[in-house]
């Protein structure tokens, strides 16, 4: 590799090279500066003029990524994913003051904090119970000095601290257990906010100042409480303490209805993670049809991550629990993944010891930035085939022609992937960058290939010439009023996605209908012009069956849906449409609506 004389840098940050060898045209280098392979561009054997074109676009597009390098701060503090660390996957209830402080300083100085992991949160094993006044006690042993030197040790760093607690009357560790003995945490026995909501929170919140609070659910479950009404009341609890700035996160490990996003920041749409591959793929499959649901200051979370357990490096206190660790493409694929479907990152390994790969992987400011954004988006699924998922989002703003993509492999064996520009709503040239690599790896038009080893995922942020009005809405990716996985959908009549070979993303939508608010919604049809539109859906049914469509709730226009046999329907509706963004609703307040599959939209033929 060496530097051509003839080709000067616009800027010293950014140098032009000519590396035969290697096969991006750019690249982030991670001393702050970037490169540009004189190589890659003149493999066609262009004249000097376009040459010089190339290379001076090349050299704007990185300086445009270095830029991009540094993540702006954001527009309101709750408004983006929680970033930082908890404490239960390494240590679960064999916590202490030293290991908490410990830790937090280990962030401080070791890039976490300065990549934006701020709260330290301590999770089960600091209880010892309330008293008979029934004030909140702390474990003698592991916080004898109380909580307060943690929070305040914590703080004391720039970091945000974290508590946690139980909706019911003991905590999870005191009902299952979490210490290295194996044995049940006798210290979570009573330590539950149950019964001690407006105390609890003021001790936590004003008296000790923490800034986050986790709510889990062993011990609720186990007292049968309704989970809608005591998640509300812990959330007016919080409230009544005059801050405004706490965070709530909802543990109920199922997403646990479309109410939590009115109360909480955050809440669990998963069981537990471990530390394998297993783990991964379930929990990434439980999340890949939410993205509905999430909205800018409220997330879905898929638990902490798992990062730096890797095969061979294995550190855990839980004993034998399948944790055989991930490899370098698994890790790559979760935390990623995190990224794209926005959820809270909370690292969950010790990060004093954290492995330097797994570092780099987690601070990639390209990464984080497609978690730590303002627009709050969650990544839909685009495309599918098979076990094999393009997933896109925007970058920049709403509608733009800037795009994140995922492709995503959880196959167990190697596949090829092809894009296409049609299904990311991209047209003309599209520019790709590859967010894991920090370089430029090429552009296409129509669509491209991605060849994927088991297990990985490619990351990519794709800047095209024009964005093309979307056409396909996949019933799974609407909002559904009504959803819920606390119970069966099916057993209690509530919609919800459910696998189907017919379907066109292998994915349709069952049980809607029969009352008014049991209903699907697309929240953002957008129309490029004024005009008369033509809205295609796509079902199936048993039986003759009906449906209301309304647009942004105007009057419900009646659509009649034929019995299908065993294959997919479709019925039509004309509609004038204005320019501009549109709620789509469908629904049935008297009767089952058939299965739905997707809606398409096109400008009526002339």
């Amino acid at each position: 590799m060496m530097m051509t004389t003839m080709m000067a840098a616009v800027l010293a940050a950014v140098n032009v090279i000519d590396c035969p060898k290697c096969d991006k045209r750019m690249r982030i280098l991670d001393d702050g500066t970037a490169t540009v392979n004189l190589a890659r561009l003149q493999d066609d054997s262009p004249d000097a003029a376009t040459l010089k074109a190339r290379v001076e676009k090349m050299t704007a597009r990185a300086e445009a990524f270095l830029k991009r390098g540094t993540i702006p701060p954001a527009s309101d503090p709750k408004i983006r994913p929680l970033m930082g660390w908890s404490s239960w996957n390494t240590f679960g209830c064999d916590i202490s003051e030293a290991i908490i402080l410990d830790t937090a300083r280990a962030m401080a100085t070791n890039g976490l904090k300065a990549a934006g992991y701020t709260y330290v949160n301590i999770d089960d094993g600091f209880f010892w119970g309330h008293g008979e006044d029934g004030v909140l006690r702390f474990h003698p042993e592991r916080f004898p000095n109380g909580m307060k030197p943690t929070v305040d040790g914590i703080h004391a760093l720039g970091l945000k601290a974290g508590i946690y607690s139980d909706a019911g009357a003991d905590t999870c560790g005191s009902i299952w257990g979490g210490s290295s003995s194996g044995g049940k945490d006798k210290g979570g026995v009573g330590g539950g906010l149950y019964g001690h909501d407006a105390a609890d929170c003021k001790l936590h919140f004003v008296d000790l100042g923490f800034d986050f609070i986790k709510v889990d659910y062993c011990g609720g479950l186990r007292l049968k409480l309704n989970e809608k009404d005591r998640y509300t009341e812990i959330s007016e609890a919080i409230k009544a303490t005059g801050r405004t700035d706490v965070r709530l996160n909802l543990c109920r490990w199922a997403f646990p209805g479309t109410w939590a996003a009115d109360i909480a920041e955050s809440w669990r749409t998963t069981k537990d993670i471990r530390a394998n591959w297993r783990s991964v793929y379930d929990l990434v499959n439980e999340n890949l049809y939410l993205s509905a649901y999430a909205k800018p200051g409220h997330y879905n979370d898929m638990d902490m991550l798992e990062v730096g357990q890797l095969v061979g490096q294995m550190k855990t206190v839980f004993g034998k629990h399948g944790d055989t660790g991930l490899t370098a493409d698994e890790e790559t694929t979760h935390f990623g993944l995190w990224c794209m479907l926005s959820s809270p990152l909370l690292i969950g390994c010790d990060v004093r010891t954290i492995p330097a790969s797994t570092k780099a992987l987690i601070t990639n400011p390209y990464l984080l930035a497609v978690n730590q954004n303002d627009l709050g988006c969650q990544a839909y699924v685009a495309q599918r085939q098979g076990e094999c998922y393009l997933l896109v989002k925007d970058a920049d703003e709403r509608f733009g022609t800037a795009r994140y993509a995922a492709v995503v492999n959880l196959s167990d064996a190697a596949a090829e992937f092809t894009v296409s520009a049609a299904a990311l709503d991209l047209d003309g040239e599209i520019e790709v960058f590859d967010l894991v690599e920090k370089a430029d790896v090429g552009s296409f038009c129509d669509r491209v290939t991605v060849k994927l080893r088991p297990h990985a995922s490619k990351f990519f942020r794709l800047d095209a010439a024009r964005c093309l009005m979307r056409t396909v809405y996949e019933a799974e990716t609407a909002f559904l009023s009504d959803y819920q996985e606390l119970q069966p959908g099916d057993k209690v009549g509530t919609a919800f996605p459910s696998q189907s070979p017919q379907a066109s993303g292998g994915v349709l939508v069952r049980y809607l209908g029969n009352r008014a608010t049991n209903d699907l919604v697309w929240k953002e049809v957008k129309v490029e012009a004024d005009g008369d539109y033509t809205l295609a859906f796509d079902y199936m049914s048993p039986d003759d069956r009906s449906f209301d469509v309304q647009v942004d709730g105007g009057t419900a226009q009646r659509v009649e849906a034929p019995a299908t046999t065993g294959c997919r329907g479709t019925v039509k509706l004309g509609m004038r449409l204005t320019a501009g963004v549109h709620a789509v609703r469908v629904s049935n307040e008297f009767a089952w609506a058939p299965d739905l599959d997707r809606m398409t939209i096109h400008a009526a033929a002339r």
